[in-house]
């Protein structure tokens, strides 16, 4: 017998369609139910990708004596977090304040308003049984208690992460971003790149912050973690050797063994990232990695329609990485004997294996192209043909093995991302059908997933279902308000500007939070939940309010709108004491403080020949840039600059020196 998540058509809560549990998508279903039954509400949040969300299931939820206990005591409450991080965002915290920790899954005891009152993550059969019991005879024995710790508890979730409007002055500095550095840079991992903890997550905005901080302080010790991190996680087993891609993190601290589950949203920064880095320090391993991911993207993660798709799962055939891992005795069979000598030595292949899986590998390098070609008494470009012929057998191999779960959600927020990231590559590489991935992206998200007043929905799906949001997150406007700028700025084609700021308009509408100037993550058109959040600290993904505020800052000055330039600056100085207390998790704040204090180029091309001028002038890492131009437009920037002949004019703090007609000159005016 199937439950009522047969009718969603999340992914994630279709997996919990046949479970014995009586589950509700979240809803005013459930919550009316519970209200009316006085009843406690039990709230389960994970995602499809997730290794332990799939273990609690088999284990728990696929029991009947399990759902027995939970049918009887609680409505209980399925949720994807990717589609409701509203509902995730404020459990999450409840969880942290009572545990100090978090994760997925999720799961939060509430009462029938929805107020938590206990929570955790994993629990095992016999202590998720024991939990539940004594809850269920808790609130029957003693309700009045349980309401008392939830009002303290909500109280907590509501006061977390809040700050307060700041209207005092600030002249920022350099040794504002050196006291931001100071205590971060204690925390790195010197010998394997990213930081001296395990597990361990590539967090690209992080390593974004550092390349930018390198440059404009002379900081080489920044710029040489930042390479060694770009560079181990290349190598690492949290790459895709093979196929491309990255998954989420790694379990160790040498980021051999991943958790092989694959996002769209690192994987669309790291793009973004290494492009980047291959503007500042050109190797061709990050070439390699921006191509490879790509491809991966377009082989695995685009609909028809042209939106990305959201994930992969980590397991195939019920066992974490079995797509990902080969025996010696597989390869050995795909591969003839030089093939095969060329390829495990090159992937640390061994007979024992290296993962805990027996004679299980996972591709990772230790040896340098070089090096491998020397022990194999062969020419670098000989090892690079035969490990290229290994690389494709194998790929071929991999293929026909079942394959990991997709999860086919279209999220906008992180469509935005990776169509930033195809921009990016498009910029630093030149390849046309990047762009032409972007285009198709932007056309598709504007055209699918946005309405007539700017609002936007967050999930693309031909029919949507009681579990669907219909309407987007901060997140989501930022981030594809982010991309569609930079779309603007490869393309000089002013519609993308236009769409940017329409979005940025229905943003300031709806999300405005007048008292702490920051914005709230849910829109005031959104059914209110128990606490309305600002999402501020940045993680593996940077905080809506971070991105927002540096949209507003580049709008501002692409359109020399005063009133959003002002309100970025509002932001950052709300944020900014925070910000050297943890220099990580403000990192993409730290980027906005950098243009503060060293200023930003505006950079306008003009003429028949701005596109070659465009391509030749992103051959250079200038991070604190703003282009514009074209052969013609209506930028207040632009005006009276079109005069027949290509020019450049560089601009900075409302002054523009003379125009030159090379990059070279213009080069030589950043100063």
């Amino acid at each position: 017998m199937s439950n009522r998540l047969i009718h969603e058509t999340s992914p994630y809560l279709q997996q919990h369609a046949y479970n014995p549990v009586d589950w509700y998508p979240w809803g005013e279903e459930a919550l009316t139910k519970a209200r009316e039954e006085h009843k406690l509400i039990l709230v389960s949040i994970g995602y499809s990708a997730c290794h332990w969300c799939h273990v609690m299931e088999h284990e728990s939820f696929e029991d009947a004596g399990v759902a027995a206990i939970m049918n009887e005591h609680f409505i209980c409450i399925k949720v994807d977090r990717e589609e409701r991080p509203d509902v995730d965002q404020i459990y999450m915290h409840a969880v942290q304040l009572m545990t100090g920790q978090g994760g997925w899954p999720l799961n939060c005891i509430c009462l029938p308003d929805q107020r938590p009152i206990y929570g955790g993550t994993y629990f095992r059969r016999e202590d998720w049984k024991n939990v539940l019991s004594q809850l269920a005879a808790f609130w029957e024995e003693k309700p009045e208690e349980a309401i008392g710790y939830a009002e303290r508890l909500t109280e907590g979730v509501q006061e977390l992460e809040k700050l307060n409007l700041s209207t005092e002055e600030i002249e920022y500095s350099q040794q504002d971003l050196e006291d931001i550095l100071r205590p971060w840079k204690k925390t790195f991992d010197l010998t394997e790149g990213g930081y001296n903890r395990a597990p361990k997550f590539p967090l690209p905005n992080n390593w974004q912050f550092m390349l930018r901080y390198a440059h404009s302080m002379g900081d080489k010790s920044a710029s040489d973690i930042t390479h060694l991190t770009l560079r181990k996680l290349a190598y690492g087993g949290i790459y895709d050797q093979i196929g491309g891609g990255f998954a989420r993190y790694s379990v160790d601290g040498e980021w051999h063994v991943p958790h092989f589950e694959k996002m769209l949203y690192d994987n669309a920064q790291l793009v973004s990232l290494y492009a980047e880095a291959y503007q500042q320090e050109p190797q061709v391993l990050y070439r390699q990695v921006v191509y490879e991911t790509l491809e991966w993207v377009e082989r695995e993660m685009v609909s028809a329609e042209g939106g990305f798709y959201s994930a992969l799962d980590a397991d195939s055939e019920g066992v974490e990485g079995k797509f990902y891992t080969f025996t010696l005795a597989e390869l050995e069979s795909v591969l003839n004997e030089e093939e095969s000598a060329a390829f495990n030595a090159f992937y640390s292949v061994t007979s024992e294996g290296n993962w805990e899986e027996e004679k299980t590998n996972i591709l990772k390098k230790e040896v340098e192209l070089n090096e491998l070609a020397a022990t194999l008494d062969i020419s670098p470009a000989a090892a690079e043909a035969l490990l290229e012929t290994a690389k494709s057998k194998v790929f071929s191999y991999r293929s026909k093995r079942v394959r990991p779960g997709l999860d086919n959600k279209i999220i906008a927020g992180w469509n935005g991302m990776m169509l930033r990231g195809y921009v990016d590559a498009y910029k630093v590489f030149n390849e046309q059908r990047f762009l032409d991935m972007a285009l198709k992206n932007a056309h598709f998200v504007l055209d699918r997933m946005v309405e007539a007043d700017g609002s936007m929905h967050r999930i693309f799906k031909k029919e949507r279902s009681a579990g669907t949001p219909s309407s987007a997150f901060l997140d989501d406007y930022s981030f594809v308000i982010n991309g569609l700028i930079s779309l603007y700025e490869a393309t000089f084609d002013e519609k993308w500007l236009a769409e940017a700021h329409r979005l940025c308009e229905y943003v300031m509408k709806n999300f405005f939070d007048a008292g702490t100037g920051l914005f709230f993550y849910t829109s005031q058109t959104d059914k209110e939940l128990i606490a309305r959040k600002h999402e501020i600290m940045d993680s593996v993904i940077p905080s809506s309010n971070s991105s927002m505020a540096i949209n507003l800052f580049r709008l501002g000055h692409l359109f020399q709108d005063e009133g959003y330039l002002a309100q970025s600056a509002e932001m950052l100085r709300t944020v900014f004491p925070s910000i050297n207390t943890y220099g990580s998790a403000y990192s993409n704040w730290g980027i906005l403080l950098m243009n503060e204090v060293f200023g930003v180029y505006e950079i306008a091309i003009t003429g028949s020949d701005s596109e070659k001028l465009r391509a030749e002038l992103e051959n250079n890492f200038i991070p604190n840039k703003i282009l514009l131009g074209g052969s013609a437009g209506t930028l207040p920037l632009l005006q009276d600059k079109f005069v027949g002949e290509t020019k450049i004019f560089v601009c900075k703090n409302r002054t523009c020196r003379l125009p030159v007609t090379t990059v070279s000159e213009a080069l030589g005016q950043l100063i």
